[in-house]
């Protein structure tokens, strides 16, 4: 067998990517959310719980850039501390769902049967549960916060992952690169989780980009709830119900953890909608 004959198709993105302004723009503020969430303490540094009765509401000032909540603690460096939270989360619930997904589905759609069978119908039973309505139902019940929140969506996440990545892996297993592998011995492990799962990377990355802006959106529900994040906590969910209070005096309280998750949300989607695109346009012109 012939090396040429075992050789996999590959896309070639060139060595130049040419970034598109509004790309350009959606990494520069998942860059700006990253810093934040690691040096934006050291950065602006001051008390994100201090209260002050006699500056409730305030509207921007040199001294509070976003004002004022309801109370009286400055919202510039809540919205900094709540970086951290907005993104830890939603990147643990998409890493497990690319982890989880990338092992099973890939399996799942390459040796099919039985197997195949079994693991969609379980799939499919769960794909049909109201998931972000069983996760605010669970932590509710067993009253947890933050990581409750997180650990619930971890489990209730994987369903729809695992289909996609199936569909990936069935398009893929019958193949020539794949059927010539087979034929020169190489191990069924080796041929889903190394050729196979390079080949549907980019499927896997966009996926992991939906995961992390929809769990982004579904945590902070929880949290506007009451359900997620303890009160008094800097996350951009909470802020959101404690900004209302005071929408009238200072809607910075409301309106700057509202667009942080609207803007976060989307820059993370727009990145794995552009890096998938680059992936079939470069499949088509091979």
């Amino acid at each position: 067998m012939t090396a040429l004959a075992l050789r996999r198709p590959r896309a070639r993105f060139g060595t130049r990517w040419r970034v598109p302004p509004l790309i350009a723009l959606s990494i520069a503020f998942v860059t700006i959310v990253i810093l934040a969430a690691l040096v934006g303490r050291l950065l602006f540094p001051g008390s994100i719980s201090d209260t002050d009765p006699l500056s409730i509401g305030v509207t921007p000032t040199a001294d509070h850039w976003l004002g004022t909540d309801e109370l009286g603690r400055d919202v510039f460096r809540r919205v900094i501390a709540g970086a951290q939270p907005a993104l830890v989360g939603p990147v643990i619930i998409a890493v497990s769902g690319f982890l989880i997904s990338g092992l099973v589905g890939i399996g799942t759609g390459y040796i099919g049967g039985l197997l195949d069978t079994v693991t969609m119908r379980i799939v499919d039973f769960f794909f049909a549960l109201p998931g972000l309505l069983i996760a605010i139902v669970v932590v509710t019940v067993v009253q947890g916060g933050y990581w409750i929140a997180v650990a619930v969506l971890c489990l209730l996440n994987v369903q729809g992952d695992i289909r996609l990545v199936r569909s990936g892996a069935l398009g893929q297993r019958n193949l020539p690169y794949v059927e010539a592998l087979r034929l020169a011995g190489v191990p069924g492990w080796r041929i889903m989780y190394v050729h196979i799962g390079r080949n549907i990377l980019p499927i896997l990355l966009a996926d992991f980009a939906v995961d992390f802006g929809s769990n982004l959106v579904a945590l902070a529900g929880l949290a506007f709830l009451g359900l997620g994040s303890q009160p008094g906590t800097a996350d951009w969910g909470l802020m959101l119900t404690e900004g209302q209070r005071v929408l009238f005096a200072n809607p910075w309280a409301a309106l700057a953890p509202g667009l942080a998750i609207v803007l976060l949300a989307t820059s993370v989607n727009l990145i794995g909608d552009w890096i998938y695109e680059r992936y079939t346009q470069a499949s088509v012109r091979r």
